[in-house]
């Protein structure tokens, strides 16, 4: 058998609590001088973030932020900023918050010394070369959720505000400089959150792992990161406060989107579209139709969930896995398919026409097509 492949892993990353003092030091690390903060509107006013921005400014590094930034990034939210980027005077950015935070911060940073639109650098083929490297401005990430892993991904996911289609932009030099995990950043999040954002986790090791592309570092990974998210997820939802819990789902996170290199599927390509077009929370999308791509995906997979259902320590093989999935989601408050989550079943043909165009189809064990995505879909409500 010959074995070719192309990887790539992550970057420096500073774990554990109070690590937030370290900013202004990783800042500096990477030449910044007035480091420009992107977050989410929800946490711009909140005390993390203006310690954050304390510790910034202690440094002589200024106290800039921009918070005009929307659940599902936009284009428009990206031209905002890499208009406040240049007119501060900007030379980095620090990308703070959850998945829109971290997406729209890295995307400042990299579209901020572009010509071309932010368009032309989806992830398809080598479009990522057209990109001028020189003018992609240094990043620092600060996860303040535990679920995504943007912090250490090399994309960022834009949503057109005009087609509704989430577009995965793509390029090396998104993968920030320097990574803070500091667990205390994640404890004052609501039970809904951290349980959307744990299955974001669950779902990207879940989909690396049932990913058929050969890439046995991932995959260990993903193993691993499905161990972490099933010790420490339920201790987190029912306690906040829990540091070691918190801890652990940050690096379940981190470990999920580095585990993803090896590919996506199904989960992603239904939820993608569902949340363009709904607006809905990604994790909680991915927790939703996960059972029944599970189901979709059951005989590609069947050998893989087994090794890995006795890995988690989970009896019954398939069935067993698939019963914990069920489980955890009902610990956890999932509602129990997309009607509950309050969508109606009038637009699937459109759905399945977005969810077969998505960079994470490619990734399913099961090729998908439009007739039986639509099934899937309809197995979702």
């Amino acid at each position: 058998m010959n074995i070719v492949a192309n990887w790539s892993y992550p970057t420096a990353i500073k774990m554990g609590r109070g690590r937030i003092k370290e900013l202004a030091d990783a800042c500096k690390s990477l030449g910044m001088k007035k480091p420009l903060l992107i977050t989410d509107r929800g946490l711009a006013p909140m005390q993390i973030t203006q310690a954050a921005l304390e510790v910034l400014e202690e440094a002589g590094l200024g106290r800039a932020i921009f918070a005009d930034v929307d659940p599902n990034p936009n284009e428009k939210n990206l031209e905002a900023g890499i208009k406040a980027y240049k007119d501060g005077g900007h030379d980095g950015v620090v990308a703070f918050g959850g998945g829109s935070g971290l997406d729209l911060g890295k995307c400042v940073a990299f579209m901020a010394g572009q010509t071309r639109p932010v368009w032309d650098f989806e992830d398809i083929g080598d479009w990522w070369t057209r990109a001028n490297s020189d003018g992609i401005a240094p990043i620092v990430a600060v996860p303040t959720t535990a679920g995504t892993g943007s912090e250490v991904g090399r994309a960022s996911v834009i949503t057109n505000s005009v087609t509704h289609v989430k577009k995965i932009i793509f390029h090396p030099k998104f993968l920030p400089g320097v990574v803070i995990c500091d667990p205390e950043l994640t404890v004052g999040m609501p039970k809904m959150i951290t349980a959307g954002t744990g299955m974001d986790a669950f779902a990207h090791c879940l989909e690396a792992y049932s990913s058929p592309f050969y890439h046995p570092m991932s995959q260990g990974i993903a193993l691993e990161g499905m161990r972490l998210v099933k010790e420490f997820l339920p201790r987190a939802y029912h306690d906040g406060t829990d540091l070691e819990a918190r801890t652990n789902m940050m690096s379940a996170a981190a470990m999920g989107a580095t585990a993803f290199q090896k590919g996506l599927g199904a989960i992603h390509a239904l939820s993608h579209p569902i949340g363009a077009v709904y607006n809905t929370h990604h994790g909680m999308t991915n927790a939703v139709v996960m059972p029944p791509v599970l189901r979709f995906n059951r005989e590609a997979i069947e050998d893989k969930i087994e090794r890995a259902a006795a890995y988690l320590g989970i009896s019954g093989g398939f069935d067993g896995f698939y019963d914990y999935v069920l489980s955890l989601r009902a610990e956890l408050h999932v509602p129990e398919n997309l009607t509950a989550m309050g969508i109606a079943n009038d637009r699937i043909d459109e759905l399945s026409a977005m969810a077969i165009e998505d960079p994470s189809a490619g990734g399913n064990p099961v090729k998908l097509t439009l007739e039986n995505t639509k099934q899937l879909f309809a197995d979702c409500f």
